[in-house]
């Protein structure tokens, strides 16, 4: 494809031997996730990666870990504060502004508080990710 495509709307599958592809249109939905893995998980395994972009305008509802492999996370705009429980049991809070990344290891439950406006960048090793709801 050589036309520019939208990442917020069109992310990208990196998959094994060097692959890029252009995914349908995000919704966001757990189907969405469903139809992903489908298209992927049988072919790249844990290797593959979804990036996306998201824009948040509130904080996060619930918490998600990624067991087989590392997330980066890359604020492209505004500000954010995520949140990670380490699977060793250790915590740690860090302030991502434009240009700013963070990676959340492989077990690593993460959220995030967003300062008004946030966008960031992922590139998530999804398979096998779990989600739990965000107390308080």
């Amino acid at each position: 494809m050589s036309d520019a495509v939208d990442l917020s709307v069109h992310p990208i599958h990196l998959g094994l031997g060097a692959t890029a592809v252009v995914e349908p249109e995000f919704t966001g939905r757990p189907e969405w996730y469903a139809g992903y893995g489908e298209r992927h998980d049988a072919a790249d395994g844990a290797e593959a990666r979804l990036v996306s972009m998201h824009t948040f305008t509130a904080p996060w509802d619930v918490w998600e870990m990624h067991p087989l492999g590392a997330e980066v996370v890359l604020c492209t705009a505004g500000t954010m504060t995520l949140h990670q429980e380490h699977a060793g049991g250790t915590t740690a809070t860090v302030t991502l502004r434009a240009g700013e990344y963070a990676i959340n290891p492989p077990g690593t439950w993460h959220t995030a508080d967003i300062d008004g406006e946030a966008t960031a960048v992922f590139i998530t090793a999804g398979m096998g990710t779990e989600h739990r709801p965000r107390s308080g």
